[in-house]
């Protein structure tokens, strides 16, 4: 008779069954997690709110919002725009880092550590498995 190499270990060995069960889980919660991220959307302004960006949680640039106070005086227009342009960069940045931070709550506890997932960088909680 031969015997199982993992009774040593407390008589039972591994339950694929389970493992398989929490990773399918971990998956379906990881796909509502996407989903959620990509149906929210953040904004990020300027200038007293004179540019606004909207961005989804994914980090997808949806809209631009200019106001009548960004354009300014129109002889000086030239200038205005440029500096509007500067106004949309530094609003989509802040709209950015607004999704990446919503991307990191949403995602990051379930991620636990998985490369490639938003957190999952050094320091992140372990996820459901323990890694």
């Amino acid at each position: 008779m031969t015997q199982n190499p993992f009774d040593a270990l407390g008589g039972g060995g591994l339950d694929i069954g389970a493992l398989l069960q929490q990773a399918q889980q971990m998956q379906e919660d990881l796909q509502a997690a996407q989903n959620r991220l990509a149906d929210a959307s953040v904004e990020g302004s300027v200038a007293g709110g004179a540019v606004t960006v909207t961005v989804s949680g994914t980090g997808e640039l949806t809209g631009v919002t200019i106001t009548p106070a960004a354009v300014g005086d129109p002889e000086e227009l030239e200038e205005n725009l440029e500096e509007i342009g500067d106004y949309i960069v530094a609003a989509y940045r802040d709209a950015k880092a607004k999704a990446d931070a919503l991307a990191d709550q949403t995602i990051g506890p379930l991620a636990g550590g998985l490369p490639g997932l938003p957190g999952s960088g050094p320091g992140a909680a372990p996820g459901p498995l323990g890694f």
